[in-house]
């Protein structure tokens, strides 16, 4: 049986080609080129979304066609150049990393494998279709734009999966909006020598704004909202400029506010340095430790923002919620609705913030996006739906999800749990498209997806290969 010396030597590869959501190009002529080289047909869409197409081992011409699903994109963070910088892994314990950045096991370890089954002579299978998209992690454009004729397979195994032991039989809905509050600078007020600080929040865990939305993380926008609001109330500062988060799909981890004083304000500063400290080890500190405050002197800058920007900023913080909403009433310890700032940035003319809503009702989440939205038009900004993906929710008696589950159970010894999951898939563009498709969702232990700390259990993947080709024998 192959190995999967092959899925990791394709992971090297991809790592090596830039594809931040939204810059996908290369990544997909990769796979236009990976098509050519096998003399395997292939189709590219105007979204850059690719399916490559191989006829069934022979004997079995006639199963039913199978579409091995993925994304081509990856969330980048820590990254100061994603568009050109390479992703250094490395192997420890057991387990694969990337040194300083995001890893992109997710979702590039599934679509190694799909890309290994493509390659392999030794693999018996029906009909496949290895279905790629782009834009899945910021909007999935590339999902929600596909033809009706794109692909004819109508039993999917999606591999964009982080949980080993799962199989994932449902995923919350989402919709991705970005605000923008109108930005007006002027000049510092010019009384006396001015002081200038920068407040910064780093260390903290981030993660995926769905699947680690509960799990008591220190997100920097509440962190800078905190420190920002008990400054406001003792001393008067301006502030020139403001950066948080990394990422849309992501929990902020990082920020930087650039802060202005007409006096000398350095003792007030550290004392404040020190109160935000204290609060976050008392209200983090067995969540997200490392989550930590520094202020120092900074340059000066030749504008700040109005107070009246601020303003508009601060109310609408304290008005729209962040992190968990409510909890379900019918899947035990399962987030139901949520909302993630996963963004806040001083742009040229206004302030961009970001919004990830997620929920397994869709009315639900539509009516939390519309009220935030709101709440943005009511402190004179304006508000973009960039994505509303539908929840979805496959049914667990389906004889495809249980030849699946007896798959596992045969070849680990072991069933999968089989569970809707707090974040969102392209399953619901997918049953929209493609109606009467059925999917399953599998894929190894992947640990902290969007954040620094990314990593992929080495052995996870090698069980789920094992599980991959025989399920295709089987479905074949």
């Amino acid at each position: 049986m192959p190995t999967t010396a092959r899925v990791f030597q394709i992971f090297k590869e991809l790592n090596q080609i830039p594809r931040p959501s939204h810059h996908e190009e290369q990544v997909a002529d990769y796979l236009c080129q990976f098509a050519e080289r096998l003399h395997l047909d292939y189709k590219r869409d105007a979204e850059n979304c690719v399916v490559i197409s191989k006829p069934a081992t022979p004997g079995h011409e006639g199963a039913e066609p199978i579409v091995l699903l993925n994304h081509m994109d990856m969330v980048c963070v820590g990254m100061s150049d994603p568009l050109h910088a390479p992703i250094e892994a490395y192997v420890e314990n057991g387990w694969m990393k990337a040194r300083g950045t995001s890893l992109g096991a997710d979702n590039g370890i599934g679509l190694s494998m799909a890309l290994a089954v493509l390659e392999s002579s030794d693999i018996v299978h029906g009909p496949l279709e290895v279905m790629t998209t782009t834009n899945e992690e910021d909007g999935m454009s590339g999902a929600s734009q596909l033809s009706k004729d794109f692909l004819r397979g109508r039993k999917v195994i999606n591999l964009d999966s982080e949980d080993y032991d799962t199989i994932t039989t449902g995923a919350a809905g989402a919709c991705l909006q970005f605000h923008r509050i109108p930005l007006e600078r002027v000049a510092p007020p010019s009384i006396g020598e001015r002081s200038w600080y920068a407040i910064r929040f780093e260390g903290g865990l981030g993660g995926h704004s769905g699947v680690d939305i509960n799990k008591g993380r220190c997100s920097a926008v509440v962190a800078a909202r905190t420190i920002l609001d008990a400054i406001r109330k003792e001393h008067d500062l301006d502030i020139a400029s403001i950066k948080i988060g990394e990422a849309n799909a992501s929990i902020a981890s990082t920020a930087e506010i650039v802060v202005s004083s007409a006096s000398d304000a350095t003792e007030f500063m550290q004392q404040q340095e020190r109160s935000i400290n204290d609060w976050l080890h008392e209200t983090f500190g067995n969540s997200d430790p490392r989550m930590h405050c520094t202020i120092s002197e900074s340059e000066p800058q030749a504008m700040v923002i109005s107070r009246k920007t601020i303003e508009a900023l601060m109310t609408c913080l304290q008005q729209i919620p962040q992190g968990v909403v409510k909890m379900s009433d019918v899947m035990k310890d399962t987030v139901e609705t949520s909302n993630n700032i996963g963004r806040i940035l001083t742009e040229e003319d206004h302030i961009f913030v970001s919004t990830h809503t997620r929920s397994f009702i869709d009315s639900e989440m539509d009516k939390l996006s519309r009220a935030i939205a709101k709440v943005f038009a009511a402190n004179g900004a304006t508000s973009e739906t960039i994505m509303s993906a539908p929840a979805w929710q496959e049914d667990q008696e389906s004889g495809f999800l249980r030849l699946t589950s007896d798959t596992f159970n045969d070849v680990l010894g072991w069933r999968p749990r089989m569970v809707a999951m707090h974040f969102v898939l392209e399953a619901g563009f997918f049953v929209q498209h493609y109606p009467g498709i059925q999917m399953a969702s599998i894929g190894p232990r992947i640990v902290e997806p969007h954040s620094t700390s990314e990593r992929v259990e080495l052995s996870t993947v090698e069980d789920i290969w094992r599980v991959l080709i025989e399920l295709l024998r089987r479905l074949a």
